[in-house]
Order: C-alpha cells, then sequence, then structure tokens
C-alpha cells in the first residue's frame, strides 16, 4: 500500500493577492515561492520552470499517483498540465485589471506517459491575445524532445 499526503494554502487568498498584480508579476511570484503555488500544482505535483511573456514552462514528475487503471497517466492530467501552460502564458501578457478563463480546450494524445520518463516538461505559449480572445497552444515533451500531447486553447478575456 502507498499514500501520499499534501497541505496547500487557502486559494481564496492567493487569487485576491493576484487580482493587484500584473500576470507575468504574480506568476513570477508564485514560480520564487513569494505567494503560495496553487492547490493543483500541489496535488498533482508539477512546478513552474519558466515564466516569460507569453510563455510558461512546467515540470511534471511521472509518478504512478497518476495513473489510470491501465497503467499509465491519466489523460485527464495531461490535459490538466497544458490548460495550466497555456492559460499561464495567456495571463502573463495581462495587466493588472484583466482576467481570462478557459473557454475552449482540445488535447491530443500521441502517446503514453509513464514513470519510466522520470518527469516530462510542458511548454505552452500564446498564439494570439486580443482584447476578448486568446489563444494558446502548449505539449508535453520528454528529455529527449518526443512529443507525447498537444493541446490547443481559446480563452477569455475581460476586465476584473
Amino acid at each position: 500500500m502507498k499514500s501520499r499526503t499534501i497541505e496547500w494554502d487557502d486559494p481564496a487568498a492567493t487569487a485576491a493577492i493576484g487580482r493587484d498584480m500584473a500576470g507575468i508579476e504574480f506568476l513570477h511570484a508564485i514560480m520564487a515561492g513569494t505567494i503560495p503555488q496553487p492547490p493543483i500544482s500541489k496535488l498533482i505535483g508539477f512546478s513552474f520552470s519558466k515564466v516569460v511573456p507569453g510563455e510558461v514552462t512546467l515540470v511534471l514528475p511521472v509518478r504512478d499517483y497518476l495513473y489510470n487503471p491501465i497503467g499509465s497517466v491519466h489523460g485527464g492530467i495531461a490535459a490538466t498540465v497544458l490548460d495550466t501552460v497555456m492559460g499561464c502564458s495567456v495571463h502573463s501578457l495581462l495587466p493588472k485589471g484583466r482576467a481570462y478563463s478557459t473557454l475552449e480546450l482540445k488535447i491530443s494524445y500521441l502517446r503514453p506517459l509513464t514513470g519510466a520518463l522520470g518527469e516530462v516538461v510542458v511548454e505552452g505559449r500564446v498564439i494570439n491575445l486580443g482584447r476578448k480572445a486568446a489563444f494558446a497552444e502548449g505539449k508535453i515533451i520528454d528529455a529527449a524532445g518526443k512529443v507525447y500531447a498537444t493541446g490547443s486553447t481559446t480563452c477569455a478575456v475581460w476586465d476584473a
């Protein structure tokens, strides 16, 4: 039998802090640890490794607690981390007082993720940021550069 215990900070408090910051500042503060990580990152186990305007990268250790019943990482985990980097890449371009939310998400699974990989990198980048909508793409890759899944998103953008 295996177990895993996690702890997290109040996400409402983190979100309140973020409303008073530009998106890139907020993401940099999370990456630096001056603002708590969101609970989903603690639950799944990923961490941000790069945040620049329009691009966000995270590292995901591939562990068996992420597995589905057939012995590979559940597709929902891949969708979650792709949604995260694509949405955060949009967030990185937003000034204070602007917000976003995913409207549409498309994921293409190319090959299974398993613990044999150790960890994967998940990259997201903005394709276009408009006044009311943003478009981004992402991919999950291993250390050798092999692609495991790709994604695209449409996000709504508005004044918060």
